[in-house]
């Protein structure tokens, strides 16, 4: 009888050299590390996806490039917005955005104008710095009744994943 030959177990030898088993140590299957999520509470005017509070007369969050692209394209700001949603619109606007108008300079006061229109109704700010798109952002998750009006494609993928 001949001696049996001895083979490796590369499985084994593969395991050991794992790096993250050498940094973390080895660790066995029946344990596992939970991880805590943190999950926003689904408003309660969600009725599964439909919200209940967005009804006529709508109420909408006008942003800076919203109002220059009406004046580019010569729409009335209101006009257009209850001919694009066949209802009563309040067009509403952050002292954030007046604030990014004001900014902008002597080239855009035909929009700051624009903005200062009666019809259109101020909403007061009371938060610090002067990001509109953040405080657009803000109003839309603590109010579910407003619909924002923007040209500008990251704030639109921002109120996009507001659940």
């Amino acid at each position: 009888m001949g001696k049996a030959k001895k083979t490796r177990k590369f499985a084994e030898v593969k395991r050991m050299l794992n790096p993250k088993t050498l940094a973390g140590g080895v660790q066995k299957k029946n344990e596992t590390k939970e991880v805590v999520k943190h999950v926003d509470k689904t408003p309660s005017a969600l009725f599964f996806k439909y919200n209940t509070q967005l009804g006529p007369p709508y109420r909408v969050l006008i942003d800076t490039n919203f109002i220059n692209f009406s004046i580019r394209n010569k729409i009335d700001l209101i006009k257009g917005m209850m001919d694009c949603l066949y209802a009563e619109c309040t067009a509403c606007i952050t002292d954030c955005v007046m604030a990014e108008l004001e900014k902008l300079g002597h080239k855009y006061r035909v929009a700051l104008k624009v903005a200062k229109d009666p019809r259109i109704e101020r909403l007061p700010c009371s938060h610090k710095g002067t990001y509109a798109d953040d405080c657009i952002c803000e109003r839309v998750k603590q109010h579910r009744c407003y619909i924002a009006a923007t040209c500008d494609k990251d704030l639109r993928r921002r109120i996009r994943k507001i659940p």
